[in-house]
């Protein structure tokens, strides 16, 4: 059983934090291997010198966009491509996306089902996203930006669904915000899943630093009892 990685989200409701430099200054010696924030609302010489300061620290980077048209998936994809990210994540699935990470080297992973909303909301069922998810795969996508706990049904079963069934790394992102979820992404195994929001809450301890290696250390102690 793989651990699933956890990937820090400079964001809170879906939105890129203002000081997002500073904190990963201070966070960049955690054990969190994967990085990111959202296409909004940070200028993108700024997007851009985060980026290279994560690069410059070994992690591996992510962007995940959060709109719903190809038009603007595509703005996003280039923002990608400017900014240098290993994985962009989110946006429907677009050939013309999928294109653009292909030939920038960029590891594309779409949302499925029906997203709306910002903080982002998922509706439809699970044979529809499993079937949605197959299809992207099928194209080309090294992935799925599944938003599990954003959910309008039964997320457990969701998540335990999506990873048994799709051959992909599938990221559980959003609403990752207390133990008891990290108790269920531990036993759905997914490649990984994202907390943001939750770190500047204060769901998992005080510091933002700690918190980081706490959720690590967590889901390495949970995994150790699983096997």
């Amino acid at each position: 059983m793989g651990k699933p990685e956890l990937i820090v989200m400079l964001t809170y409701n879906d939105c890129t934090v203002e000081n997002a430099f500073e904190i990963f200054s201070k966070c960049s010696d955690s054990k969190a291997k994967y990085w990111g924030f959202k296409e909004k609302p940070l200028p993108l010489d700024e997007m851009k010198r985060l980026y290279a300061y994560m690069k410059e620290c070994g992690k591996t980077t992510v962007l995940e966009v959060v709109e719903y048209t190809e038009e603007e998936g595509i703005n996003g994809a280039e923002t990608a491509v400017e900014c240098g990210c290993d994985i962009l994540m989110g946006t429907m699935y677009s050939d013309k996306i999928s294109e653009i990470c292909r030939k920038n080297g960029i590891k594309y992973m779409p949302f499925v089902g029906d997203v709306y909303d910002r903080p982002s909301v998922l509706g439809g069922t699970v044979e529809g996203m499993i079937a949605e998810a197959r299809d992207c795969i099928s194209k080309g996508c090294a992935g799925i930006d599944l938003l599990g706990y954003r959910f309008t049904g039964d997320p457990v079963e969701l998540n335990r669904r999506l990873v048994e069934e799709i051959d992909a790394d599938i990221c559980i992102a959003g609403s990752v915000n207390s133990f008891e979820r990290l108790d269920e992404i531990c036993d759905a195994s997914p490649w990984a899943f994202t907390i943001g929001s939750a770190f500047f809450d204060k769901q998992f301890g005080t510091d933002f630093c700690e918190q980081i290696n706490t959720v690590c250390d967590y889901v390495q102690r949970r995994l150790a009892v699983i096997c």
